[in-house]
């Protein structure tokens, strides 16, 4: 939900970018000021949402380009670039250790997929040649075990919780 709400609102400045009859810096400090604003809506930290935007007027210099080019064509390879380069840091944030178990816990907000991530998750590392299990930690929706225990099956990973609701 929050993930679509924020593309959209990217998608809407880019769109009013692209609108603009002329792109100048006015048009590029407006496009990029509602793309801040939509990333600092959805709780992205300030710091990298000051450094994407300063990388992106370093990519985009509109004085030093020719006429030729499509202005808007790269300030939205820059966005997109800056964006990609915020979500890929260049390394894994974890990665287990052999022979240790390793706890990854998922936490969010209802509906946003976390069962279904966590089952891709444990896939992934099953493939690698992990022995993942998964454990149903959702005490207060019904239908969270069954979800987990579906979706663990289809993927041959085992699977622990309970399937009474404590709530």
């Amino acid at each position: 939900m929050v993930l679509a709400q924020l593309g959209g609102s990217i998608s809407r400045a880019l769109q009013q970018m692209s609108n603009a009859t002329v792109v100048d810096e006015k048009v590029l400090n407006e496009c990029l000021k509602e793309i801040t604003r939509a990333l600092i809506h959805a709780d992205v930290q300030l710091k990298l949402v000051c450094d994407m935007q300063t990388n992106i007027k370093k990519i985009v210099n509109l004085e030093d380009l020719a006429a030729g080019h499509n202005k808007r064509k790269i300030i939205q390879q820059a966005v997109f670039d800056e964006l990609c380069k915020m979500l890929d840091a260049g390394k894994p944030s974890f990665t287990p250790k052999k022979g240790k178990p390793s706890l990854v816990m998922f936490v969010g907000l209802q509906g946003s997929g976390k069962t279904t991530t966590c089952t891709k998750y444990a896939y992934y590392h099953q493939k690698k040649g992990w022995k993942p299990a998964l454990v149903c930690a959702d005490t207060f929706r019904a239908g969270a075990f069954d979800q987990l225990k579906q979706n663990a099956t289809k993927a041959k990973i085992p699977f622990y919780g309970s399937f009474f609701c404590l709530s």
